[in-house]
């Protein structure tokens, strides 16, 4: 895969099914961690897409390797003076081959600035990926910390990586 078949580019209208049909296999690949189950109707909560859709304060964003949708990201926070990485996927048949790197590069050059992202300490590939991608956006000027699951004492804290970039 060559670097320039990649794109980051914001969901049009056109493009939310797509978005959704990626969200359902990102809810399903983190259903394990938590013993997550979906709806009835098969779906997975999606308030996050709509806001991420809908509000102002919202991105979303779709990865596309040429003309397949191949992952997502959702920032949160715009207006704040930390943005928040919400939600980032990448299909499983391209991982590992650096596209996750190069698309979360391409979406925090997007909003340069202060950085969180949250991501569970048990899920071994997110927790070398998430300090991988630290690193490259801050050098060693990054931290990480746990912190409880908002309404939900039952779940183990998640871990939260910090860190600023620069336009």
């Amino acid at each position: 895969m060559g670097e320039h078949e990649l794109t980051v580019r914001r969901v049009s209208p056109d493009e939310v099914a797509v978005l959704e049909r990626l969200w359902l296999m990102f809810r399903h690949d983190l259903s394990g961690l938590r013993g997550v189950l979906p709806s009835p109707d098969g779906t997975f909560r999606s308030e996050r897409v709509l806001a991420a859709v809908d509000d102002p304060t919202w991105a979303a964003y779709l990865l596309w390797l040429q003309d397949r949708p191949v992952g997502l990201a959702l920032v949160r926070a715009l207006d704040q003076p930390v943005r928040v990485l919400n939600a980032f996927f990448v299909v499983r048949g391209l991982r590992r081959t650096g596209a996750g790197s190069r698309a979360v590069s391409e979406v925090l050059a997007l909003h340069p600035g202060a950085w969180t992202v949250a991501f569970q300490a048990e899920n071994e590939p997110a927790v070398h990926f998430w300090r991988g991608v630290a690193r490259a956006a801050a050098g060693e000027r990054w931290t990480e910390e746990l912190r409880a699951v908002p309404d939900r004492p039952d779940l183990p804290p998640d871990s939260w990586i910090s860190f600023t970039t620069h336009g």
